[in-house]
């Protein structure tokens, strides 16, 4: 929202500096995005006096100028028609920034055709000040030289830009915001009663609402005998200033009380108008219109349209239709001041993609009260500035109900806020900003104005108490101190998800927070999304469904961090997955993401695999206090993951802990991934909660044996479809105590090999506690490691 600060002063009286009101406007929670003082911005513009301008010698085109400056006498070649003798023109300095021409004039003198030139003089169209590029600018009457340029054009006004909270649809109007800086006390409020302008004739043209819901009340007038031209400098002033562009004056006063008292109009060329004016629903094609933008839209059956017999005249509150737009030719108008449903507004304007002034106020809920004092002012303007004759105001339907008056007990605003202000001073605020206290006593009855929809409950007048009186007055208070120190414990998923991002924070990964949501199309590689995971709203169209996995996000930023030239680029994130619309259809999990590629080291390379995959899962359910010794690893993964290259973790048959491995091609070539994807994830909710309600399990006391431990190896031929974790438990489990460790250290299946097996080995490792083992014991040892492997896997020692 913009407006110049003549604009305010219009509404308030006051002496304050453009820094005083913009102070006191940020205080009031009106944050100030940004200020254009053209006094800032063209100060090294100023006014100047040609005392003689001769032809240059060398160019017919061109003066040679001498000319009085702020800088003293100058001698400026210019090639402007108009230069001559006596004129006061605009003068800018040797480094001096040219806008319209986007350049910066030499430090130095320049010659031009062998003539110094030392500045120059501009036009408005290279001041940005204007159209006007025909010639310099030849100021009207005399001013002292060095008067700064913008002073001497009238285009010193500051113009203040800043942010409208949602909430706050009455900050949409310069009126508005005057009102609240006036209780502030840095002015006051002017009155600017808008008063009924008598009719000398009956409407002549009928309205029917025939959708109350969105457009329960209407006003329309006629003004007959109107002189549409070019409008006065004040108002193209003005509308420039808030970036706005002039059309033509009937045009450009519904923009000016738009903006002035938050209050869209419409003004319709009465020629073009058939039979009654009707607020109602779209009928599809048959109301297809051009609008004023130059498109063509068709209303659906949810959306208000105003219509007459023959045609459809716009969307209600929105926009307006070419048909029956005003022009130099019009002589009679019918003015429209209605109100229309917020939500509505707003639903069309998204399904149609309309932005526009009338939308941007009524979605967010223009005065219902204002109808017929929009429709009057309108008059007053078309009447002083266009001639014409009015018709009386015409108005149909009911005004929306205001808002509920509010019980409100004075002691609320200590209690809430710590302020403690007199009891004329609550009253005083309210009343500035339009509120009706009544009441004697501790507690008031508060009448709610019509434009402050936002207001309905005690609360909100303590707000604004507080907001006029300053939240920088509010006395710094610490909490009070409980007695003993209290903290929430922890609960176990958060200690889970705490310690599994620390793991493979420590592995090189990298964390990430992606959407929650995302495409159906993505979801589908992964499964599809479960049942009731269809967003209603999505705050885009490629995330309108909830994530079953979150390996979507992970791989495509994974992408994206390649595409940047990111060296082996990891990435792991601890979040929700969700599997149905229940309670325990949402799960946590830790999902990490990395490349299949060999970096470049003097040592040699090697390409990280699946069990570079599957290591970094089991690092993360260990930290997060999964039982990994008891997992049990098979290759059964789902479909989205490479067959023969990846593999699940289980706890029992059902209980699946983790899935890890290579991600399908088919997958990537979806996603538009390059290369190959490591990737693993960990459902957190699967781990076994721990039996004592203190959480996970504390770290293990350190065990460290006196005696040295003892390593053996052994070769086992053995079925390929037999898997390496099986024998590795059948081995483990010859001797519990004694074995503390078992790992493969080769696979292999060349010569020598009988078809369909594969030759493992792997190495135990025999810690003992109390005295050193003897060979025999060692012996016995071994012969029961191959004994239980053969019995559980049908192995044979390779000889």
């Amino acid at each position: 929202m913009k407006f110049p600060l003549s604009w305010l002063k219009y509404h308030l009286e006051t002496e304050a500096t453009l820094d005083e009101i913009a102070e006191a406007m940020t205080m009031a929670g009106l944050e100030i995005e940004h200020i254009d003082n053209p006094l800032e911005r063209f100060a090294k513009f100023s006014v100047c006096h040609v005392t003689e301008a001769v032809p240059h010698p060398d160019a017919d085109k061109l003066r040679v100028c001498t000319v009085e400056t702020v800088d003293g006498t100058k001698q400026i070649v210019c090639g402007a028609p108009n230069a001559r003798t006596g004129m006061y023109a605009i003068y800018a300095p040797l480094g001096a920034y040219i806008p319209g021409l986007d350049f910066s004039l030499d430090k130095k003198p320049r010659k031009i055709r062998g003539v110094e030139s030392h500045g120059m003089m501009c036009s408005a169209k290279e001041l940005e000040l204007g159209e006007d590029h025909d010639g310099i600018i030849d100021l009207p009457e005399p001013f002292d030289v060095g008067t700064p340029a913008v002073v001497a054009l009238g285009q010193a006004d500051p113009v203040l830009d800043f942010e409208v909270t949602p909430n706050r649809p009455d900050w949409l109007s310069v009126r508005g915001i005057a009102r609240d800086l006036a209780a502030t006390g840095i002015g006051t409020l002017k009155t600017h009663e808008i008063e009924d302008i008598p009719g000398s004739f009956p409407c002549p043209v009928e309205i029917k609402l025939e959708a109350t819901d969105i457009c329960p009340v209407y006003a329309g007038r006629v003004i007959r005998g109107v002189r549409n031209g070019e409008s006065p400098d004040w108002l193209k002033k003005a509308l420039k200033a808030i970036g706005q562009r002039p059309i033509n004056f009937l045009a450009d006063i519904t923009n000016m009380i738009s903006y002035d008292r938050c209050r869209p109009l419409h003004v319709y060329d009465l020629a073009k108008l058939d039979g009654p004016i009707r607020a109602r629903r779209g009928k599809g094609e048959a109301d297809r219109f051009e609008a004023l933008d130059n498109k063509d839209y068709v209303p659906g059956e949810d959306m208000c349209v105003i219509a007459d017999d023959a045609h459809c005249l716009g969307f209600g509150g929105i926009i307006g239709g070419a048909y029956s737009g005003v022009s130099s030719e019009t002589t009679d108008v019918f003015i429209e001041s209605a109100w229309f449903d917020p939500l509505k507004t707003r639903a069309t304007a998204r399904a149609t993609g309309i932005d526009s002034d009338a939308k941007y106020r009524f979605e967010r809920g223009v005065d219902p009260a204002s109808p017929k004092a929009g429709i009057e002012q309108a008059t007053e303007l078309v009447l002083k500035y266009c001639g014409g004759e009015a018709s009386e105001t015409l108005v149909v339907g009911e005004t929306p109900a205001a808002p509920a008056d509010i019980e409100f007990p004075i002691s609320e605003v200590k209690r809430l806020t710590g302020l403690d202000l007199p009891r004329a001073e609550i009253i005083r605020i309210l009343e500035t900003l339009g509120f009706a206290p009544k009441g004697e006593g501790d507690v008031l009855m508060v009448g709610v104005p019509s434009w402050r929809m936002d207001c309905s409950q005690k609360a909100d007048l303590v707000e604004e108490v507080a907001r006029i009186h300053g939240f920088d007055k509010l006395d710094a208070v610490s909490l009070p101190r409980p007695p003993i120190r209290r903290e929430a414990p922890a609960t176990v998923m958060q200690l889970r998800a705490r310690h599994a991002r620390r793991a493979l924070a420590g592995r090189g990964y990298s964390e990430a927070v992606t959407w929650s949501f995302c495409q159906s199309g993505q979801a589908k590689l992964f499964g599809g999304h479960g049942d009731g995971l269809e967003l209603e709203n999505p705050i885009s169209s490629e995330l309108d469904v909830m994530r079953p996995t979150a390996l979507v996000h992970l791989l495509t930023a994974l992408q994206s961090n390649a595409d940047k030239g990111q060296d082996d680029p990891r990435l792991f994130e601890v979040g929700p997955i969700y599997l149905d619309d229940t309670p325990k259809g949402q799960r946590l999990v830790a999902t990490g993401v990395r490349r299949v590629e060999a970096g470049r080291h003097w040592a040699g390379t090697r390409q990280p695999d699946i069990f570079d995959a599957k290591a970094d899962a089991m690092a993360a359910l260990a930290a997060a206090g999964a039982p990994v010794d008891s997992l049990q690893v098979a290759a059964d993964a789902r479909d989205w993951w490479h067959p023969g290259r990846s593999g699940v973790m289980r706890l029992g048959p059902k209980n699946v802990m983790a899935e890890f491995g290579e991600i399908h091609p088919a997958v990537l070539k979806a996603l538009d991934i390059d290369g190959r994807v490591l990737a693993f994830e960990i459902v957190l909710d699967n781990i076994p909660k721990p039996k004592k309600a203190s959480g996970l399990k504390a770290r293990a006391q350190l065990d460290r044996a006196d005696l040295t431990p003892v390593r053996r190896d052994y070769a086992f031929l053995v079925d390929k479809a037999v898997t390496a974790d099986t024998l590795v438990r059948a081995a483990r489990g010859a001797d519990k105590q004694m074995i503390s460790d078992v790992c493969v250290f080769d696979v292999y299946d060349g010569k020598g090999v009988p078809e369909g097996q594969v030759s493992l080995a792997i190495e135990v490792t025999l810690q003992p506690r109390d005295k050193t083992l003897t060979e025999k014991e060692i012996e016995m040892i071994g012969q029961s490691i191959i004994a239980k492997v053969e019995k559980a896997t049908g192995a044979s020692l390779r000889g």
